[in-house]
């Protein structure tokens, strides 16, 4: 029997295609789960049992979760990323670790076919097609949901007729939930009128005193929480996200243009990930100069626009990475962060490489390092092209 590697995640799609690909197109099924950090080990059995339980020849969970944190969430704290200035990438960045884990282990086992249960709707399709077209090309991909144009209540009349009946029950918010925040979907996103309700964010607010914590940054990554040195940057974020998340912080509403072309609008919460990125924020404004601070801006919108789209494996990508990296030289520190109900303010810096120096002076207050005279004879030379622009284009004024 010919091999087929099914990205399996365990839903009404993914079940489908694990009983189409063995009872239909006689293929032998192996499915494959690659974990970026978002499933709990009871959620890792639950998954695993029900590829068995659909007759699948075998199954994997892949453990990408540290793959996804150095070839992608680095990177976007490195460049604050935020889409749009709002979203943090939650959910599309890992599709890369997981494409490309999947289609690796397709080559591993030496599979004739890749599969994904996408649908013709959405971005994950070119997703997964892209990479597993760079990773494999050599293996065909089937995308049984989006070639067969099927409905929700097809897929499940197909399973009950080969006697798989789960409750397929389609739920009211659609929660997709990883290491860098979660993504949520419902009736209201598909408005442009509406947010989401308080009931349908996974994080209910659990503390209502304030609360001041300290996060602590070694050259451009989050280290440290509240004193605590982390070794493993996960765990890091993992502590900061149970700390954060019971204040209810870092939800919003996305609005963005799909790979496909048309708008989409989702929910999130990123508890963690946005006091990471605008607590890194703060420390660079700090620390970096200011021809830094703007170029980065330049490349990280660029950077998070293009890995949103699953473009990770263009060569650029390592160019603009290894800038981002080299910015982040002078970029340690402790910032201070203070936790209320659904916000936080990010107070202040203590830096050794602090820029912001009183021995050089004190904005608006005190110059230590220049004379009056001095900033006198810079005025007159930094207005100098402008002031001789309008004196040779006077009578044309």
């Amino acid at each position: 029997m010919k091999k087929v590697v099914l990205a399996f995640s365990g839903g009404l799609d993914t079940s489908y295609c694990a009983i189409y690909l063995s009872r239909e197109m006689g293929l032998e099924v192996h499915a494959a789960l690659a974990n970026t950090g978002g499933f709990s080990n009871e959620e890792l059995a639950k998954i695993e049992k029900r590829a068995y339980d659909l007759g699948v020849k075998s199954y994997v969970a892949l453990d990408v979760a540290q793959d996804y944190y150095d070839h992608a969430i680095k990177y976007m704290v490195f460049g604050n990323v935020l889409k749009n200035g709002t979203y943090p990438i939650s959910v599309s960045s890992e599709r890369i670790s997981q494409a490309t884990a999947i289609a690796k282990y397709a080559r591993q086992i030496g599979a004739d076919y890749l599969c994904h249960g996408s649908t013709g709707a959405g971005n994950d399709q070119v997703r997964f097609d892209m990479i597993f077209d760079i990773i494999a090309p050599e293996i065909k991909v089937i995308a049984l949901i989006r070639e067969k144009r099927l409905s929700r209540e097809e897929e499940i009349e197909y399973l009950r007729s080969h006697g798989v009946n789960y409750d397929f029950k389609k739920a009211e918010y659609s929660i997709n939930q990883g290491l860098w925040g979660t993504s949520v979907g419902g009736k209201e996103t598909l408005t442009s009128g509406e947010t989401l309700p308080e009931e349908a964010y996974p994080s209910q607010l659990k503390e209502t005193e304030p609360r001041r914590i300290t996060l602590t940054f070694e050259k451009g990554e989050f280290v440290g929480l509240d004193g605590k040195h982390f070794d493993n940057r996960i765990e890091a974020i993992r502590a900061l996200q149970a700390v954060a998340s019971r204040y209810a912080v870092g939800r919003g509403m996305h609005v963005g243009d799909t790979i496909i072309g048309i708008k989409g609008r989702v929910g999130f919460e990123a508890a963690a990930p946005m006091v990471i990125i605008k607590s890194h924020h703060m420390l660079e404004k700090h620390t970096l100069t200011k021809w830094q601070l703007f170029w980065k801006d330049q490349i990280a919108a660029f950077y998070g626009n293009y890995l949103h789209e699953g473009q990770y494996y263009d060569p650029v990508m390592r160019d603009f990475e290894a800038m981002l990296e080299s910015t982040q030289r002078t970029v340690s520190g402790d910032v201070y962060v203070d936790l209320y109900p659904y916000r936080f303010v990010v107070v202040g810096i203590n830096s050794k490489h602090d820029l912001m120096s009183s021995k050089f002076g004190a904005y608006g207050e005190i110059m230590s390092d220049w004379t009056s005279d001095d900033v006198k004879g810079f005025g007159k030379i930094f207005g100098n092209q402008n002031n001789i622009y309008y004196k040779v284009n006077k009578e044309a004024e």
